[in-house]
């Protein structure tokens, strides 16, 4: 039975993200100005941080498990869960600035959630330095998992508060209307929503899929270790 469900859930994800490139190149899309054919990248760029946030939400869940309960599973679940979010954050900021290019002049413009963005991938390439940094297992899996949780916590401020309170360009910040209220067309809900929950379920296998790398890797060095010991 879940073998089957794994079956269903990754064949959806396919299906879904097929329908969202073609979809998404070729469905008509509202005419705005400036915005014009760019408003595309909406399907593939708003979708990556619906992605890096339930990636991240889920390593921060299986952190708070390890604290609870110390297993290498939680551990190594935490971790890639943490990769598979931080995949989807450079994903989100490298295809937010071909967005920027076209639609405001520049990849670049040092807008809050922008920034935000960018230090919060920062936040957690340190995760992984730190993760690198520690040999002893058990220590390197209580320190990255409380830093993973005060990452997700700081994460929270700098993506969805700070730039609500200050002068943003993006939608829904700074005073900005938000897409509901404008150019989210119904043409266009026929495609974003899918392709964010294909994005998401493409990024739980990619996690997933490492996790399970990871674990046998776990078991040949413990094998190892024994044969020697």
């Amino acid at each position: 039975m879940r073998k089957k469900l794994s079956v269903v859930w990754k064949t959806l994800s396919v299906l879904l993200l097929i329908y969202t490139i073609i979809g998404g190149l070729l469905l008509p899309v509202p005419r705005l100005d400036i915005v014009n054919e760019t408003i595309r990248a909406l399907y593939f760029h708003v979708p990556m941080w619906f992605g890096m946030i339930t990636m991240f939400t889920i390593s921060t869940v299986y952190s708070i498990l390890y604290l609870r309960k110390p297993t290498s599973d939680r551990d190594i679940v935490a971790v890639e869960f943490a990769h598979a979010g931080l995949m989807y954050g450079i994903l989100g900021i490298l295809t937010g600035m071909i967005w920027a290019n076209y639609a405001w002049g520049s990849p670049w413009h040092g807008d809050p959630k922008q920034n935000g963005s960018a230090i919060t991938t920062l936040i957690y390439l340190a995760y992984f330095v730190l993760r690198s940094s520690v040999d002893n297992r058990e220590q390197k899996g209580r320190l990255s998992a409380v830093y993973n949780i005060f990452a997700f916590a700081a994460m929270i401020p700098l993506i969805f508060i700070i730039p609500r309170m200050t002068s943003s360009m993006h939608p829904g910040n700074g005073g900005n209307p938000g897409f509901n209220m404008y150019d989210l067309h119904s043409s266009m809900r026929m495609v974003f929503y899918p392709a964010v929950v294909g994005w998401i379920l493409l990024g739980i296998w990619i996690a997933t899929v490492r996790t399970r790398l990871r674990k046998a890797e776990e078991k040949i060095l413990d094998m190892e270790y024994e044969k020697n010991n």
